[in-house]
This record gives structure tokens, C-alpha cells and sequence, in this order.
């Protein structure tokens, strides 16, 4: 069988025709047809089917497939030079191939009766991504250049930055500043010994200035948090409650707090994903900005030194009644600790009935959108 590409299978019944030494004719009687037959064949205006591809596998001695997948190839070639590059098409099927779009839409963030409703949903996208077209949204590579913040998320990582934001509108707080923050950050302190202190978060936050929002994650996108700003002095703190435990949940309030009091993110946002791994920790594979926000979030739990000495005199043995003792001397609650000892030690089988989840005790209190609830966005 030749090895040359060929452009048609007609090209290749040509160049099979003269390495056997055979003209049409010869071809014909093979296949049981005219040579006229034979001629529509080399010069492609017959297409090769299934049938006639099995007769000439037999003839020529070469798989069926060949001139199958020739034929195929060739249509193609000929229907992209004929087609008319059609950019609306592109970036459509690219919406909904990277949006969760059934998703947004049961979860109430675009209005659609369902994802076949294109001309509906593509509107109701450019009305979410506040773009005049959808061609615009930020997820199309050609859209408006993205920040570095936004090429490190996924897309639907960033339609949820974007709920968050649009819930977060609708609260009303008092200007910002940092040493409202500052002083929230001791008010929250003093919420670690009680689980159900957890319900005063929204309000000392409001406080502060800061818009304190919870917003369900979409399905595979591990969102923890994210530290953004509707402007220069108006923070936004948007948690998912991804894992609805009390150490996790003070860990990840801190940690964005820490992005807040640093100014981090006023330029675009800081998305925090899966912080109970490693990039909750300090390690080569962090970046600097995150590891001062996961100091400060370890420490504020559970203060580094007390837990350091502590795992030092007890380690690996690690008894009940003296981590309920280290507790109380810290004035937390145990879950705070039992925490820390999972991320140093990774043993999450120890202590896990101290903690407790904590998204019922918090939810009345706050702005939430998701768990079977809308939240009102105005739009």
C-alpha cells in the first residue's frame, strides 16, 4: 500500500491503480462495474460507501477502513473550506461545554425554563456576567483581557465569584475601615469557646463594613472562599461552607479577614479553594500572600506556639480528656483544636465528634443563596 498522504480516496485508488500496474478497466471488473463507474470513483464524484469500500479492500488487498476513513477525511477538508468560520457558534458551544448552565439555572441565577432555551440563556448570561453580549463574558478567551486572578479559576470557580458579588450588593453596611476590622477580629475571638457563637459573625461583620455573604459552590468547583471589593473600600467576604465544620469554618473566616486587613484583592479578588489541603498550609507550593493569610487563620483557631508545646509533650498519644483540657486553658472549643491536629498530623480519624457543623446555627443570620434558597439579587 502507498505511504504517501493522499487528498481524496480518488487519489488513492490512482496510486493503488499504478503500483499494481492496472488501469480502470481492470478495477472495473474487480468491483463489476463500467469504467465510467470506475472513473466516478478516481475522480471523487462518487462517494465511497461501506459496500464499496469492502470491494475494493478485497481488490486492492488493504483494509476497508483506509478507504473509509480517506472518504471521511476528505469531506471534511471540503466542508471547512466551503463553511464560513462562525464565531457566535464557537463561542456558544464553548459557554455551555465550561458553565454549568442546567446548574445556574435550577440554582436560580439565570431565568431559562432549561439549557435548550439558547437565545434565553444566552441573554440571561450576558445579564449575569454584566456584559451587553455574550461574547463578552470573561471566560471566552477572546473577552476583555483577564486579570492574573482570573486565569488561575475555573469557570464555574468564577460564576460564583460573580453571585457572590451580586448578593453582596444588596447588603447595606457602614463605611469601611481597617481598624473596624481590627477590632472585629477581637470580637470574633471571643466567639471560639461556643459552636453557636457562630451566629454573630454576619452582624460584627456588618459592623465592620465588610459584606459577609454565604454562597453555596457549584457541583466539582472546591471553592472555600473568596476576599473581593464592589469598590476600592467596600470588602466583600463570600464563603461556600464547602465543608460545614466549626474549625474549618473559622479557619477560612480568618483567613480571607487576613486578605481584608491586608488590602489583598482590591485589584481584582482572592479565590481560596480547597484550604483543608495543602494550600491551607505553608509549604514551597504557596504563594506568600496565601501563607500569611493561613498563618494568621491557624493562629487565630488555635494560637501556634500553645499548639506546638502542646503536641511536643503529647504526641503520638493523644488523649481525650487533655485536649478537652488544652481547650478550656485557651478558652475554644475543642473542635478548634481536634482541627489543628488533623492538619499537622492528618489524622482526621481522632476527635471528629467535636465537630460540629455548623451552617444551621449561621444561615438565619446572613445573606445566603443556595441549600434550597434564592437569594434576592435586584436584577
Amino acid at each position: 500500500m502507498p505511504t504517501e498522504t493522499h487528498r481524496s480516496p480518488g487519489e488513492l485508488i490512482e496510486a493503488l491503480l499504478r503500483e499494481r500496474g492496472w488501469d480502470q478497466a481492470i478495477l472495473g471488473m474487480f468491483l463489476g462495474i463500467d469504467r465510467t463507474g470506475v472513473s466516478r470513483l478516481v475522480s471523487n464524484r462518487k462517494k465511497i460507501d461501506a459496500e464499496t469500500a469492502l470491494e475494493l479492500s478485497d481488490a486492492f488487498g488493504i483494509p476497508a477502513e483506509r478507504f473509509l476513513q480517506q472518504q471521511q477525511q476528505y469531506d471534511l477538508d471540503l466542508a471547512r473550506m466551503s463553511a464560513r468560520p462562525d464565531g457566535r457558534r464557537l463561542d456558544r458551544a464553548l459557554l455551555y461545554r465550561q458553565l454549568p448552565i442546567a446548574e445556574m439555572i435550577h440554582r436560580g441565577w439565570i431565568r431559562a425554563e432549561n439549557s435548550r432555551d439558547v437565545g434565553r440563556v444566552e441573554s440571561e448570561l450576558a445579564r449575569f456576567f454584566d456584559v451587553s453580549n455574550t461574547s463578552e463574558i470573561p471566560i471566552l478567551p477572546h473577552a476583555a483581557k483577564k486579570s492574573d486572578a482570573e486565569a488561575d479559576v475555573t469557570p464555574p470557580q468564577l460564576a460564583w465569584i460573580y453571585r457572590v458579588r451580586q448578593v453582596a450588593r444588596q447588603l447595606v453596611t457602614p463605611s469601611y475601615s481597617r481598624s473596624k476590622a481590627m477590632t472585629a477580629t477581637e470580637k470574633l475571638r471571643n466567639l471560639l469557646l461556643s459552636a453557636e457563637d457562630v451566629q454573630k459573625v454576619p452582624r460584627i461583620m456588618a459592623e465592620a463594613g465588610i459584606r459577609f455573604v454565604l454562597v453555596e459552590s457549584l457541583k466539582s468547583s472546591k471553592i472555600d472562599g473568596v476576599c473581593a471589593y464592589l469598590g476600592s473600600d467596600a470588602p466583600i467576604i463570600g464563603m461556600s461552607l464547602r465543608i460545614d465544620r466549626l474549625d474549618n469554618f473559622w479557619f477560612v473566616l480568618r483567613h480571607e479577614l487576613e486578605h481584608v486587613l491586608r488590602g489583598h484583592g482590591k485589584g481584582s479578588f482572592v479565590l481560596d479553594a480547597e484550604l483543608d489541603g495543602e494550600r491551607g498550609g505553608t509549604g514551597d507550593s504557596v504563594t506568600e500572600q496565601e501563607r500569611i493569610a493561613n498563618e494568621a487563620a491557624a493562629d487565630f483557631c488555635v494560637p501556634t506556639k500553645s499548639i506546638d508545646q502542646f503536641m511536643a509533650r503529647k504526641a503520638p498519644i493523644f488523649a481525650e480528656r487533655d485536649v478537652l483540657g488544652f481547650a478550656r486553658t485557651l478558652h475554644i472549643h475543642p473542635g478548634l483544636v481536634a482541627g489543628q491536629i488533623h492538619r499537622k498530623t492528618g489524622r482526621y480519624e481522632l476527635f471528629r465528634k467535636y465537630l460540629v457543623k455548623v451552617r444551621s446555627m449561621i444561615s438565619p443570620n446572613a445573606m445566603v443563596d443556595g441549600w434550597g434558597d434564592v437569594a434576592p439579587t435586584g436584577a
